[in-house]
Parts: structure tokens; C-alpha cells; sequence
């Protein structure tokens, strides 16, 4: 199933996609426009997944999604105009009643036009949904991971899997 985490842009190539598989010399990607699924080499264009990508505002940066939401919060008074057909003045109107913190010296219309397209496929495909704290789902699984390791092997399972004393392994190494 498709995720939000799963989304990238990849530099050179218009639209977002899903990437299907990795490997050293590229990725498998699934375009979201008109689910191709093809090979993009590594060598000729760089993968940027969208949950790592942050936008300017007048404070501190702010991750993409929290634009998306902003947009997304805000589509009952201020429909998402048409990235594809609106002019600057409509798209920074726009966002000035969305994000009104969206720095308009940093952020060009081709950011804008982008931010609008990428919402509308996202929502298109029902990937707005957001994991409102990963660091702390994360954190919570690597703790979950540790205590699991920290637990005594049973009696049974020792004796399935002995420990290996460092003398066993100096005897084997030898």
C-alpha cells in the first residue's frame, strides 16, 4: 500500500512517484500521474522523498506536509486554484490566506505552482494523510526493539541456541 513516506520527486522528471524498489545504480518508480512504472538511474537524477523537504517561511523552515495540511484545513474558504493555470498573483493571493508565513523573497512561483500540483495528486490519491509524530512512533518502536533483545533467551530456547563464550570463539578462530 502507498504511503506518504513512500512519495519522492526525482530532479528532471515533472510529477511525484512512488518508489517501488532501490537498488545502488537507481530506483523502480511508479509515476502517481499516470502510474507508469519504469527504471530512473541514479547516475542522471537525484531522489528527494517529499517528507524531507522543507519550505521557507519568514521563522524558522517547516517540512512540506505542514503546508499540505495548512491546504488541506483550509479547502472549505479557499479552494486550491489550478497549478496548471493560474497566474503569480493568484498563487501567492492563495497562499497568503493558507500559509501566510511562506517567505515570498525565498519561495518562487515555481514553488508554488509545484506545491499546488503536488497537493492535488497527493489528494488524488488519498496520501494526505500524516503521521502527526514519527519521531516519537519511531522512538517508541526502537525502545520496544530493545527491551526485546534485553529479555532472557528461556531454557528452551538456550538450548537451541547456545551462547558462545569468547573462549568457544577463540577455540574456532584458532
Amino acid at each position: 500500500m502507498m504511503a506518504y513516506k513512500d512519495i519522492v520527486s526525482i530532479s528532471g522528471l515533472p510529477g511525484l512517484y512512488e518508489m517501488v524498489s532501490s537498488k545502488a545504480e537507481g530506483g523502480i518508480v511508479r509515476s502517481l500521474e499516470d502510474r507508469t512504472t519504469r527504471f530512473v538511474s541514479a547516475r542522471q537524477h537525484r531522489f528527494t522523498p517529499i517528507e524531507t523537504i522543507e519550505v521557507f517561511t519568514t521563522g524558522a523552515n517547516v517540512p512540506l506536509q505542514e503546508v499540505f495540511k495548512a491546504m488541506q484545513q483550509h479547502e472549505d474558504k479557499h479552494p486550491v486554484p489550478d497549478g496548471s493555470k493560474a497566474d503569480e498573483k493568484t498563487l501567492r493571493d492563495y497562499f497568503d490566506q493558507v500559509f501566510p508565513e511562506l517567505d515570498d523573497d525565498r519561495v518562487y512561483f515555481s514553488d508554488l505552482k509545484k506545491m499546488v500540483r503536488w497537493y492535488a495528486q497527493l489528494r488524488t490519491h488519498g496520501l494526505l494523510q500524516f503521521d502527526t509524530e514519527p519521531a516519537q512512533a519511531e522512538a517508541a518502536q526502537e525502545a520496544a526493539q530493545a527491551l526485546a533483545a534485553e529479555q532472557p533467551l528461556s531454557t528452551a530456547e538456550e538450548e537451541k541456541n547456545p551462547r558462545k563464550t569468547s573462549r568457544s570463539r577463540k577455540k574456532k578462530e584458532s
